[in-house]
């Protein structure tokens, strides 16, 4: 099943249990938008989905997410601490629950030796912390671009899972 699509009858299943639904935002830099056009592309998202913040530039990224001008000297604006950043800011920015967040190098240009094509940060910022993935895809800027965003769903996905686990929606087993 396509992941937005899960992630919508994950939220249908959860409203169901709890009476809440997870409201979610992203915050994207390569991606550039896809993880919110996936999320919007089933109908009913906007019960769930707050928005999404495009950051491309790092002037956007200090702006619009609050990242620290001093987390992107030291680490660099494809660093886990970038896309923590991101996602915290992302999250207090809609006021929303969750928020995912990406940065990376899609390709084919941009890459070091010590960050190569392919590189992405995604990070989940949720009421009890942030997690930070990193991920090294071996495609082209298409398919770089689309795994990351394929990989930043399924972080919303399995946060849904966990979440309804922990307020006892799994316990009829349709979570």
């Amino acid at each position: 099943m396509n992941p937005a699509h899960t992630i919508a009858s994950l939220q249908r299943e959860l409203q169901a249990a709890t009476g809440t639904m997870v409201w979610m935002a992203t915050a994207e830099s390569a991606t550039a938008g896809r993880i919110a056009d996936r999320l919007t592309e089933v109908p009913g998202a906007s019960d769930y989905v707050a928005g999404g913040i495009v950051a491309y530039s790092n002037e956007a990224k200090r702006r619009l997410l609050n990242v620290s001008g001093a987390t992107l000297a030291a680490h660099g604006a494809v660093s886990a601490e970038v896309a923590r950043e991101m996602a915290e800011g992302g999250r207090a920015a809609f006021g929303a629950d969750v928020c995912v967040a990406d940065t990376g190098i899609a390709g084919p240009g941009g890459a070091t030796a010590l960050k190569p094509v392919g590189l992405f940060y995604l990070a989940l910022a949720t009421p009890s912390g942030c997690t930070v993935r990193r991920f090294v895809f071996p495609g082209d800027r298409e398919a770089n671009k689309e795994a990351a965003t394929q990989s930043a769903l399924s972080l919303l996905r399995d946060y849904l899972v966990q979440f309804g686990h922990s307020q006892g929606a799994n316990d009829h087993g349709t979570l």
